[in-house]
């Protein structure tokens, strides 16, 4: 708790209010961490808000403006909510969905037995909601808050909410999944300043109503489906937690090694461009090339030598390697005796088979007796492989065992592999190789690269990780 209120107003600039015309009334179910924020914060631009729970502890706390928990500014937003009559608190669920316009649920999601999620606390809060919409006329929107698997909103909670209520979801009331981004210890921070703000929905009115909501803190919000937005939630925790993991080796290898782990990391997030960006971070092929390969091997060689137990990276080259078998035998599925393959450099644009991905494809399917034709523009029959197999001697057995044949399975025209093979692997996205892969017809495309977004219904099409 503050020893007294904090000096909000010269900490955080809330947004100014645009009272086009009175805003939604909203219930927030649940008073932890994210619910109590919510409250506090949605009440602060200008929304009447009742918070709910079953714990009278919170519940009191919520009422009288006090924070159930010690979070920054928390209290002054709750206080000020309170005295500005914009803030009330129940444990009466069902009345105040009757009261509001909008229920966000923010109730706990802890580990089930099993290991998944536990979904009694969204049972409970969806029965006590759905009893409240019986109640209505009005359109209501629910928004789930708390992190789930996808497909819960909509697979498990909407039914229960249409069971009880009687009504249709999308029709009568929305549904939506609006997953939050707050830090603890600096959650108000980041209510007015979001890093994203994520509005999954099946329904444009709810989509309206929710952006309406967000807009005094973030005007262009994503809009998506429900879940796609329930799955971003547990990626972008699991990627903060594979960050954390990574940082800490990081530091174990350079400790032994005398250098400054905090020196190089410092350097390291100043990458905008390849480090801390969207580039690298598209499902696709497996990576290969030059560097990534035998560097990753090579920090794992310097870990072992030292002593250092790195899991997260020694596991990086089985991870790829697991992309490369799932390709195999995406391809043996198809029972395809002749195969061609487009794009054979490691990425578009390079003559660079060094480490390719797609040459142990190749290599496995050629051990196996299928033929394999393949297609480069920037690769001939004639390219000399000398070099590069010099290069890659240790690293690359794709390469090393089609050295010799790799030269006759190379067609110099794009015709001459689409044509008469039984399945086509596509590992670049060019413009001719994407055509070919969409215009392949019964022929099965295994796609590893995701050659267009709209990719064709037919069951002989295929993408690797989509």
């Amino acid at each position: 708790m503050f020893d007294s209120p904090p000096t909000f107003a010269l900490e955080i600039a809330i947004p100014p209010l645009r009272l086009v015309d009175e805003k939604p009334a909203i219930s927030v179910v649940g008073l932890g961490y994210v619910g109590a924020v919510s409250t506090a914060c949605l009440s602060s631009l200008g929304h009447p808000v009742i918070g709910v729970d079953i714990d009278p502890d919170k519940v009191a706390c919520i009422g009288n403006g006090r924070s159930p928990i010690h979070e920054k500014s928390l209290e002054h937003l709750l206080q000020k909510g309170v005295t500005e009559g914009l803030v009330t608190a129940t444990d009466d669920l069902e009345q105040a969905v009757v009261e509001t316009d909008v229920t966000f649920v923010s109730v706990g999601t802890p580990t089930a037995a099993d290991g998944g999620c536990d979904h009694s606390y969204i049972d409970a809060a969806a029965r006590a909601i759905g009893a409240g919409l019986k109640r209505k006329q009005d359109f209501h929107v629910v928004v789930m808050r708390c992190s789930i698997p996808p497909g819960v909103t909509m697979g498990y909670m909407a039914p229960i909410l249409e069971e009880v209520s009687g009504l249709k979801a999308g029709v009568d009331f929305g549904v939506c999944f609006n997953p939050e981004f707050l830090r603890e210890g600096v959650a108000v921070e980041d209510f007015y300043a979001p890093p994203k703000t994520v509005i999954g929905v099946n329904d444009d009115r709810s989509a309206r109503i929710l952006s309406r909501i967000y807009e005094a803190v973030d005007d262009a919000p994503i809009i998506t489906s429900v879940e796609t937005a329930e799955m971003v939630k547990y990626v972008d925790n699991v990627w903060h937690a594979t960050k954390v993991c990574f940082a800490n080796e990081v530091g174990r290898l350079c400790k032994p090694l005398g250098v400054d782990s905090h020196d190089v990391m410092d350097v390291f997030v100043q990458d905008t461009k390849l480090n801390l960006s969207p580039y690298y971070l598209k499902p696709g092929f497996a990576y290969g090339g030059s560097c990534l390969p035998k560097e990753v091997r090579a920090v794992a060689h310097i870990a072992a030598v030292e002593g250092v137990d790195v899991p997260l990276i020694n596991s990086l080259g089985a991870s790829n390697t697991s992309h490369i078998d799932t390709t195999i035998g995406m391809v043996r599925q198809t029972g395809a005796k002749k195969v061609g393959v487009l794009g054979l450099a490691f990425k578009p644009g390079t003559d660079d088979l060094r480490e390719s991905p797609i040459l142990e494809v190749i290599a496995a399917l050629n051990a196996e007796g299928v033929e394999v034709v393949i297609h480069d523009p920037a690769i001939t029959p004639d390219t000399p492989l000398a070099g590069q197999l010099a290069y890659v001697r240790h690293g690359s057995p794709g390469l090393q065992a089609l050295a010799k044949d790799l030269p006759g399975m190379m067609r110099a025209e794009l015709g001459e592999v689409t044509q008469d093979v039984e399945a086509l692997i596509v590992t670049h996205a060019n413009p001719a190789y994407r055509a070919a892969a969409l215009n392949a017809g019964d022929t099965p495309v295994i796609d590893v690269v995701r050659v267009a977004q709209t990719l064709p219904p037919s069951p002989a099409y295929s993408g690797i990780g989509w």
